[in-house]
């Protein structure tokens, strides 16, 4: 029995775009809404909930905009409280960490550090 991460995304024609300027306010409860979607759908097919991990989608999958990710990021915990299942964050070297302390890409490594501490502080598993 293997795990099974849902990453929540938005999608045209099966890729995965931009959900658009989602703001900051909005964002814990439009991931909430796509979980329970999803994950209702998994459960349905047959797929056990202590097989599920939800991972919120760091950065290009919530906006543009770094206050959305920092938000989320800083909020983990209502949204674990909300759905009931663990929580996978990955924001190394995302382009909000970037644009939040200034630095390329390739210099990101210490703020990837920070932020991971931060999500596992906030409730990230």
């Amino acid at each position: 029995d293997c795990r099974l991460v849902v990453m929540h995304s938005a999608q045209r024609d099966g890729i995965a775009t931009r959900t658009g300027h989602l703001r900051p306010e909005d964002a814990l409860d439009e991931i909430v809404r796509f979980f329970e979607a999803r994950v209702s759908a998994l459960r349905r097919s047959g797929v056990a909930a202590d097989r599920l991990i939800l991972d919120p989608g760091m950065g290009f999958f919530l906006s543009p905009a770094p206050e959305t990710s920092l938000h989320v990021l800083s909020n983990l915990q209502k949204l674990k409280s909300a759905l009931g299942l663990p929580l996978l964050v990955s924001v190394s070297r995302k382009s909000f960490l970037g644009a939040t302390v200034g630095l390329p890409v390739k210099d990101l490594g210490p703020a990837s550090l920070a932020a991971e501490l931060h999500a596992i502080g906030n409730g990230a598993d």
